[in-house]
């Protein structure tokens, strides 16, 4: 990216603006009003107007409901065009809005009314019956009738009372003492507990009244049912124009305040910003051929470093030395002035507006594409910083589906990721329905070396024993006693895992301090750590490190029985590579390189010397990986075991899928335990019971799937991988312009 100075005179700017919108190239810097006798510039005049057209069309594509999908052919729209049809639109919409807007009312005063008679419908009594009287008291409300009769019964200030009741709807008729006052019975039911209704301002049968207020609810219905139509209408007739007005405007807008970033004088401007180096060249030509050779466009530097973190490239401008240091051109009464042609005969020279870095375009290959959003959540790479994105697409679908392994899940959120992809319109949404389809397509894949479908093993009896003729599957969880060795296998893979992981976020940060700041402060900054980590790593896994660590690290991927055997009876090699633990020797080498990096560290930067066991720490939270994975199997059994009963023969566990207890009790006798009977082994009630455990259990094991494994893999990207190298305060690349979709260029 280079960035650039354009200055010219403010009679060409018009002209500058136009030009750089057509381009889309430069990515605009802020003027900071940091220059003396510079300001910010002022928006056209015709900004306040166009804005406020702009507010009118989203007003009115709000209330038709137009869609992208409403669009017509692309236009070429005229200011005066726009100015004319959106009167006329407007005049339409709002016709028909104030008739939706009044009948819409009306419905709701109806429905209002409804409500209000509805206990007098149960009541029965004429509404012009409970009100109006002069010697006579009236209270209508809900109560109990019991409550209310002795409640009059014992009032002094009445002397006759009445009720009518009809469920909870009570209607109290009482005449007052001679000097009662006009509250007397209202006092008398305060004692009670009374809920007074107002009685509905009109006369006659209530249920007649609820008649006729339905019937003209019904007509209004069919009144808004109308205007819906001649609504749906206007918008199939004016959706096109209204997109195109609304991108026509936007255009407008964005070059009338285009100015608000550019530093003015009376006479002059300066604007700055970036464009990718390789089209400065057409950048320049365009925009001085536009206005005829009237403005001075300047490459100030190009954002590509040296080793030494200096710019390779700085273009010495004229004005660069003594006499131009230290401030802008003095367009404005300096010691050189704007030429009444525009050109400008000052420069800025070396000082720019702000010292900002440089945007940045992600841009990653097909799928890779995806996992941009989980690394915008921390945020975007700056220009100095390598982009992360390939690793997560590599590692976190990886992670969660080891961490899940499920074949039935895996189909599961296999199909959540497709419709989230196919059908939600938010960019971000999609890209996570593309995460979840490759988290789901992982989480499948392990299943099937698993074996499990819903946590049962079926894949593993009838493919890979059935089929292929294996004794169990490629991989096991290690739930049962006799899979002991595969839980220890998991959680030495995981080191291994957190090993490589780390191991590359420091390498891409040697890399950028090489790239940025040179050998130096890359071997004592980035190498040191990477020396400590596989230096103490390399010591863990060595021989010299034998008794200190526990055995199964060099007992799980053995096989020669050299190694130390950890002990438990069913303890074994699971994958039989001949690895007994490295020598002694080595060990002492990695020992020794773990105490080079730390004095490499304390060089470079002591005040990190507090934090040299997270060489330590950080691999061993890669264990989760291992604790996840386990839970998980653990959560599916314990559904599995409460729908269908399962029994312990020998170190393993078996479901009761098509065998009830009785069935382990005459076959393996005192050999096999029935660890539980199975709700579908209990009766017809209980296998309906067993249908819901199903069916709820693996949903919330699917639904902590997510926020297990999910956040457990993504707190290793963010936490500890990203944290060795990545900042994320990079800015996007936006340039000046619009991507027309409704509308073309005049």
């Amino acid at each position: 990216m280079s960035k650039v100075s354009v200055t010219g005179s403010r009679r060409v700017l018009s002209g500058v603006v136009e030009t750089v919108h057509t381009q889309r190239l430069l990515h605009v810097t802020e003027y900071d009003d940091s220059w003396e006798g510079f300001a910010p510039g002022n928006p056209a005049s015709d900004a306040e107007e166009a804005a406020e057209q702009l507010v009118t069309v989203r007003a009115l594509k709000s209330i038709l409901g137009v869609i992208p999908e409403d669009a017509g052919p692309r236009r070429v729209l005229s200011d005066e065009e726009v100015e004319t049809e959106l009167r006329d639109v407007r005049d339409q919409v709002n016709k028909l809005d104030d008739r939706r807007d009044a009948i819409e009312d009306r419905i709701g005063e109806i429905e209002e009314s409804l409500d209000a008679v509805e206990p007098f419908v149960a009541l029965g009594i004429d509404l012009d019956l409970l009100s109006g009287y002069d010697s006579l008291q009236v209270a209508v409300g809900e109560g109990r009738p019991d409550d209310i009769e002795r409640a009059g019964v014992d009032a002094d200030d009445l002397r006759e009372f009445e009720i009518y009741a009809e469920d909870s709807v009570v209607a109290v008729f009482a005449r007052p003492a001679r000097n009662a006052g006009k509250s007397a019975l209202s006092d008398a039911l305060v004692r009670t507990e009374f809920s007074a209704l107002e009685v509905p301002d009109t006369s006659g049968d209530p249920a007649q009244y609820v008649s006729e207020l339905e019937s003209e609810r019904a007509s209004l219905r069919g009144d808004l049912e109308s205007v819906e139509a001649d609504i749906d209408a206007l918008r199939e007739q004016t959706g096109g124009f209204l997109l195109a007005a609304e991108e026509h405007l936007s255009v407008q807008v964005k070059k009338a305040e285009a100015p608000l970033s550019f530093a003015t004088t009376a006479n002059a401007f300066v604007a700055e910003g970036w464009v990718p180096s390789d089209e400065y060249t057409a950048f320049k030509r365009d925009l001085t051929e536009a206005v005829d050779d009237r403005v001075e466009v300047e490459e100030l530097e190009r954002a590509s470093f040296g080793s030494d973190g200096t710019e390779i490239h700085r273009e010495k401008l004229p004005g660069d030395g003594d006499a131009g240091a230290g401030k802008p051109a003095a367009a404005d009464g300096g010691d050189q002035q704007a030429r009444a042609d525009g050109g400008m005969a000052a420069s800025v020279g070396t000082v720019v507006m702000r010292d900002d870095s440089p945007p940045v375009v992600q841009s990653n290959p097909g799928s890779v594409g995806y996992f941009e959003t989980l690394v915008k959540a921390v945020g975007r790479p700056s220009y100095t910083e390598l982009d992360p994105t390939i690793i997560l697409f590599l590692t976190f679908p990886a992670f969660f589906g080891f961490m899940i392994g499920d074949l039935g899940y895996g189909i599961v959120y296999v199909a959540i990721g497709w419709y989230m992809y196919q059908n939600l319109d938010s960019p971000a949404l999609k890209s996570m329905g593309g995460i979840t389809l490759f988290a789901g397509g992982f989480t499948a894949l392990f299943g099937i070396l698993y074996g499990e479908l819903f946590g049962l093993h079926l894949i593993s009896t009838y493919f890979w024993e059935g089929v292929v003729g294996l004794s169990h599957p490629p991989m096991e969880k290690g739930l049962s006693p006799n899979q002991i060795s595969w839980a220890q296998t998991w959680l030495v893979l995981s080191l291994l895992l957190g090993i490589v992981h780390l191991t590359v976020g420091y390498l891409f940060d040697f890399y950028e301090n090489l790239e940025f700041h040179g050998a130096k402060d890359a071997l004592l900054e980035s190498g040191s750590w990477i020396l400590m980590l596989n230096g103490l790593w390399v010591w863990v896994f060595s021989l010299a490190a034998a008794g200190t660590v526990p055995d199964f690290v060099f007992t799980v991927f053995d096989g020669t029985g050299a190694a130390p055997e950890a002990s438990g009876e069913f303890a074994h090699a699971v994958y039989q590579l001949g690895f007994n633990g490295l020598p002694a020797a080595v060990g002492y080498l990695g020992a020794a390189a773990f105490f080079v990096g730390l004095i490499l560290l304390a060089v470079g930067d002591p005040v990190e010397i507090v934090e040299f066991l997270q060489v330590l720490v950080n691999v061993l939270s890669y264990t989760r990986i291992a604790a996840v994975l386990l839970a998980k199997a653990g959560m599916a059994f314990t559904v599995n075991l409460l729908v269908f009963g399962a029994y312990q023969e020998n170190g393993n566990f078996h479901f009761l899928l098509s065998h009830g207890p009785e069935w382990v009790a005459a076959e393996y006798g005192g050999e096999a335990t029935v660890i539980f009977g199975g709700l579908f082994h209990g009766g017809i009630a209980l296998v309906f019971v067993g249908l819901v455990v199903l069916v709820l259990g693996h949903v919330l094991v699917l639904a902590l799937g997510v926020t297990s494994a999910g956040l457990q893999a993504v707190r290793l990207e963010y936490v500890e991988f990203f944290g060795k190298f990545f900042e994320g305060d990079g800015t996007p690349y936006s340039p000046f312009g619009t991507e027309r979709r409704y509308t073309a260029d005049e």
